[in-house]
């Protein structure tokens, strides 16, 4: 598989590029605005066809660029369907699955940062958005956050994956760019083996956090793909898998199967 990890560093994001090497199809999970035309530029000189821009989910810290890399390249903008995103092209939930030539990410459900939060699972990977950093989380204290339930998701749907699974997260601000299950149940102060859920809880309550400074702006642009608000109308391309899967063809319409090839 193609794979780059890309950085934005005024906010310290991460983005993935992930592609096949045959077909040539790829996808974008979180892509940042500032940095479209340095992706849309690497995207071009590999070669690559861009089917999907992916959202971890509803960014507060920066402006996605998934709507501007449909304008420009073709892609689907997919997010959870609990975003509340309007102009999304693919509507996931928890177990579909994104086909990317011969490779397949898996779309878990890990709410608790915002409540449409996921993780993208494929070969030995796991794309955490910020349900879990490196030695971290994110904070639950917005959009529908809750320290309870982000416990329970990154224990049961990220840190139950082989030990050996890299862990991608959305950011770090310390310069790491990986870690692995087996690393942050023995490590994560927050979220390891040895945390309850009630510690947790009241670990999360005590913590005293500035305001987003973008998240005036970011949020109502990216309920819109990144575009201003109202500044597209809903295309009108299929919201859910099974309309997708309609669209295609396919006699495995109930399978959570989503393919790139259209």
């Amino acid at each position: 598989m193609i794979f780059r990890q890309l950085f934005d560093p005024e906010t310290a994001s991460y983005s993935y590029l992930l592609g096949d090497e045959v077909t040539r199809e790829a996808v974008l999970i979180d892509s940042v605005a500032e940095q479209f035309e340095r992706d849309m530029s690497l995207i071009r000189e590999l070669d690559l066809k861009l089917v999907f821009a992916l959202e971890t989910h509803v960014h507060a810290d920066h402006v996605t660029g998934a709507g501007q890399l449909r304008e420009k390249l073709g892609a689907r903008v997919a997010v959870s369907r609990h975003s509340g995103v309007h102009n999304a092209d693919v509507l996931l939930a928890d177990g579909d699955w994104i086909s990317v030539g011969t490779h397949r990410l898996e779309a878990r459900a890990t709410p608790g940062h915002t409540s449409a939060c996921m993780t993208f699972v494929t070969e030995g990977m796991a794309f955490t958005g910020d349900a879990l950093l490196i030695r971290g989380c994110g904070r639950t204290d917005f959009q529908d956050g809750d320290a309870r339930t982000l416990f329970h998701s990154v224990r049961s749907r990220i840190l139950t994956l082989p030990e050996t699974t890299a862990l991608f997260p959305a950011h770090d601000y310390r310069g790491r760019t990986q870690s692995s299950v087996a690393e942050e149940l023995r490590f994560n102060p927050r979220l390891g083996a040895d945390r309850t859920v009630e510690s947790f809880i009241e670990l999360m309550e005590r913590l005293t956090l500035s305001y987003p400074k973008r998240m005036d702006e970011a949020i109502p642009a990216n309920l819109y793909a990144g575009l201003a608000p109202g500044a597209r109308p809903k295309p009108q391309a299929p919201s859910q898998v099974a309309e997708v899967m309609r669209e295609l063809g396919r006699q495995d319409a109930g399978d959570n199967w989503l393919g790139a090839g259209i």
